[in-house]
């Protein structure tokens, strides 16, 4: 899709760079292309197609509940099953790659080559365990509350990490992540976080707001890690982000769910 002649003609056109970015970031048979260039133009516009996501996963919950008969923790293992499979396993990798790079010791520069090396370390291996048996507890909390449009909250709030971590990191070039953290800036970062956090709130009252809050504090985090140890972020890091957000969105919902 990078630099591909195949765009070189394409003009801009927002419904079809919004498509593509959810081809790109789901396996829902779409099947629409653009460049990267012009599908990063609405990068801001990512948590919003993820409200999509999230409704999905939550008919699944839904399902699991109410005619399967699972009970919480089964249902929110299956959940976050059917996330990772609809999106294609697509920031695992990240979640590996940025913790292989962060557990080396060594300059800027070496942590850099382990991240973007192909093979995955323990401190890979063991971080990507954790975030997914965290984010699975963090559902199975959340549906213990019946709270299933939590699972909508969290989806898209994943993003809103994401693009937290892309506005606060200078991008490392050559790479697609470059692309999305370039096009991130005050204004449409601003516009995105405040539309999320009223749908959170219609959604899920202060319990929503909190999952909101909760990503923009992971990504924030994420953001400080990557600039510590790697100066400069790509799409490892914009991956974990992700992976991470909607773990900690669980996590201040949880703790929210239990005081109101």
């Amino acid at each position: 899709m990078e630099n591909d002649d195949y765009f070189e003609d394409e003009e801009f056109s927002p419904v079809r760079s919004l498509l593509g970015l959810l081809t790109f970031s789901t396996i829902l048979p779409i099947n629409v292309f653009t460049s990267i260039e012009y599908m990063t133009k609405l990068t801001w516009c990512w948590p919003f197609l993820h409200i999509f996501v999230g409704i999905l996963a939550a008919l699944c919950g839904y399902v699991s509940v109410e005619f399967l008969h699972l009970n919480s923790f089964f249902t929110a293992a299956v959940v976050y099953a059917f996330l990772m499979i609809l999106t294609g396993y697509n920031h695992l990798d990240g979640v590996m790659d940025m913790a292989d790079g962060v557990m080396v010791h060594g300059d800027p520069e070496k942590k850099i080559r382990v991240m973007k090396d192909s093979s995955v370390g323990a401190g890979g291996m063991a971080t990507l365990f954790l975030v997914a048996s965290l984010t699975v507890a963090g559902l199975y909390n959340i549906l213990d509350y019946n709270f299933i449009l939590g699972i909508v909250i969290c989806e898209m709030s994943a993003k809103t990490s994401l693009l937290t971590t892309a506005l606060l990191s200078r991008p490392l070039t050559p790479g697609i992540g470059s692309y999305f953290i370039r096009e991130t800036n005050l204004q449409n970062y601003f516009t995105s976080t405040i539309l999320i956090g009223i749908i959170a709130y219609l959604l899920g009252n202060v319990a929503g707001l909190a999952g909101v809050l909760g990503a923009v504090v992971s990504g924030i985090v994420i953001a400080l890690i990557a600039k510590r140890n790697f100066v400069l972020a790509n799409g490892d890091v914009l991956g974990m982000s992700n992976e991470v957000g909607r773990m900690v969105s669980l996590l201040f919902m949880s703790v929210a769910l239990f005081y109101i």
